[in-house]
């Protein structure tokens, strides 16, 4: 079994400047991650970052984890399965913590710091599962490509969907950009942006209540003129459509060839429930100002952390990392055993 004196656990922002700046104090740690800058990387342009007027967030996660290794830490590409405390035989009695990942390896720190972020959320809807990969994503920078003069819909009204709608529309000849309320909750320079573009239609004040697909679309679009289909659901057909709340220009239903889904993540607390870390009403884990949690040895950072609400960015969750790294430093520095 490795020993650590910090494990950090997830490889996004927060993870990996809480790495830098462990490093820089002397602290022997190792980050543990399963996607190398998390949500950041999937973001198609970084506009906010200073030092950057433009980067894709795959190149800056990328930037973020060479100065990780130039410093002498190591970056783990693995998911932790489980996590114990156990009791150190100190007259302190502090706690030591067993990290076991899915790639069978076994790990001891002294200390934790959690920026495992969040999870896509997903919209709740039929047919949404069933056509994953077929036409519905998560990841607009993933998938863009495979709807060139394609049809498609984005569903949410934050940052990631405005920005998502913007990247699709170089690919996609018409994308709508379907949002509950109104107006638009992302900033006002992507707002301003998808407003101009010619290529996105943004719908107000609608759900989608299903996702069809092509037979399933083809047999609605019958009914409604009444004549019958003699179309049959296949296990390979993709997205045909969506229906609507509300009808947009006269119609319930749109024509569409995928549905991408950015109505923001679900904190990835399942590790930290284990270790008895507190959380709060939304389900994210409750930091102090020094992004400690209510167990001594274990800190939080990024969108994982409840400190800063619904201002989820990159230097916000690079700041919190700087943080947790500075209070696990005087925490080492008080409790040697």
């Amino acid at each position: 079994m490795e020993n650590y004196e910090l494990i950090i656990i997830g490889s996004g922002p927060a993870g990996l400047t809480a790495s830098i700046y462990a490093s820089r104090y002397r602290i022997k740690n190792l980050v543990i991650g399963s996607q190398l800058g998390g949500a950041m990387a999937l973001a198609s342009a970084v506009e906010n970052y200073p030092g950057f007027e433009r980067i894709s967030g795959l190149e800056l996660a990328q930037k973020m984890a060479q100065q990780v290794k130039a410093l002498g830490a190591e970056i783990i590409n693995d998911s932790v399965i489980e996590m114990q405390s156990v009791k150190c035989k100190s007259q302190n009695d502090n706690l030591k913590f067993k990290i076991i990942t899915e790639g069978g390896r076994e790990y001891e720190s002294r200390a934790i710091i959690l920026a495992t972020g969040t999870r896509r959320r997903e919209l709740g809807v039929p047919g949404e599962r069933k056509y994953l990969g077929k036409g519905v994503s998560y990841c607009a920078t993933c998938d863009a490509a495979f709807f060139r003069d394609k049809v498609v819909a984005v569903v949410g009204g934050a940052n990631a969907a405005v920005m998502s709608a913007d990247h699709l529309s170089r690919f996609a000849k018409k994308v709508y950009l379907i949002y509950r309320r109104k107006p638009l909750r992302a900033e006002p320079i992507w707002v301003e942006r998808v407003e101009k573009n010619p290529k996105i239609e943004i719908v107000y004040d609608t759900n989608v209540l299903r996702i069809l697909g092509e037979s399933e679309f083809a047999n609605v679009k019958s009914q409604m003129s009444n004549v019958k289909s003699k179309s049959k659901i296949s296990n390979l057909e993709k997205v045909g459509g969506v229906e609507l709340d509300n009808p947009y220009e006269g119609n319930k239903y749109l024509a569409v060839d995928g549905v991408f889904i950015e109505i923001g993540g679900v904190p990835g607390t399942e590790l930290a429930k284990s270790l008895g870390v507190e959380l709060d009403e939304k389900g994210f884990v409750k930091v102090n100002p020094d992004m400690e949690t209510n167990v001594p040895g274990v800190f939080a950072a990024g969108d994982i952390a409840n400190l800063h609400g619904e201002l989820q960015q990159i230097i916000i969750a690079c700041a919190e990392g700087a943080t947790a790294t500075f209070s696990a430093y005087k925490y080492l520095s008080k409790n040697t055993s």
